[in-house]
């Protein structure tokens, strides 16, 4: 497990039993949301805890199992993301998607390689699973900005994003020349962060984006492009020049209608909850 954030207790109980019956159990945390206490719990059942000890955030959101089955997403183990704030997870069952997060994960744990010093190495960056492609990016190494802008940039119908930071302006850039050319674009951003320096949301507004803020309380915590409704963008990278140069992240691109039809069901819910 890689996780930025970690406080629900039957998380770590969970953890710790599965430890306490033979299974390999190791973390990789972000040192600036643990303490001694809450990590004690995972320590005492025998579980290795690497920190980042980075400036940089370690702000993946990922658990491998069994080497087969990888949990990732925008959702922190947390009280407040279970309960408050609007995330995704993912379930991918897919040795080649378990593979590339579990070099990744090596990466930090055995050779406290975070942030720029991690290496472009992903085994299988892009691949077929049940017919459908899925792509794996790594941040900083892979480069996950131009991917998306080329996402954005082949767009053909539509482009509906869910946003909790949105400060990258190359990003902005595609999705105002998209609209420009007809492509139909919407999105919800934060609140909170809409609102701080650098957001691209009232350059979006400036520019006649159809972008509105979250209504609902809470955080808007999704980092989401759905383009024609068939490919799907997620993970921890939110669309940030800190995300794109320097802390530790990941995001899944998915070629998969049925998939982008789910994500498609929660942008609608949450943009009729939105503030125009």
């Amino acid at each position: 497990m890689a996780i930025y954030d970690l406080n629900m207790n039957n998380i770590r109980k969970s953890l710790a039993a599965a430890a306490q019956r033979g299974v390999r159990v190791r973390l990789v945390i972000e040192s600036e949301n643990f303490t001694a206490e809450e990590l004690a719990p995972l320590q005492a059942a025998g579980i290795r805890v690497v920190s980042d000890n980075n400036p940089n955030l370690m702000h993946h959101k990922f658990t491998i199992i069994d080497q087969q089955t990888v949990w990732t997403g925008s959702f922190n183990y947390t009280i407040s993301d279970a309960y408050g704030n609007r995330n995704n997870l993912l379930r991918v069952n897919s040795r080649f998607v378990a593979e590339n997060y579990y070099v990744e994960f090596e990466e930090m744990f055995i050779r406290g390689l975070f942030g720029g010093s991690s290496p472009a190495n992903t085994p299988n960056p892009s691949f077929s699973v049940n017919g459908s492609v899925v792509e794996t990016y790594f941040s900083p190494e892979d480069g996950v900005l131009p991917n998306l802008v080329e996402l954005v940039n082949n767009a053909q119908e539509s482009i509906y994003f869910l946003a909790y930071t949105f400060t990258s302006d190359d990003l902005a850039e595609a999705i105002i020349a998209a609209n420009e050319r007809g492509v139909q674009v919407r999105g919800v951003m934060d609140e909170a962060q809409a609102t701080n320096p650098g957001s691209e949301f009232g350059r979006l507004i400036a520019k006649h984006i159809d972008v509105r803020l979250d209504g609902e309380g809470g955080r808007l915590h999704h980092k989401v492009l759905i383009v024609d409704a068939a490919i799907v963008s997620t993970g921890s990278y939110n669309f940030s020049a800190n995300a794109e140069t320097r802390n530790d992240e990941n995001s899944l691109v998915i070629h998969d209608i049925d998939l982008a039809s789910e994500f498609m069901e929660e942008f609608w819910r949450i943009w009729d909850l939105a503030k125009p």
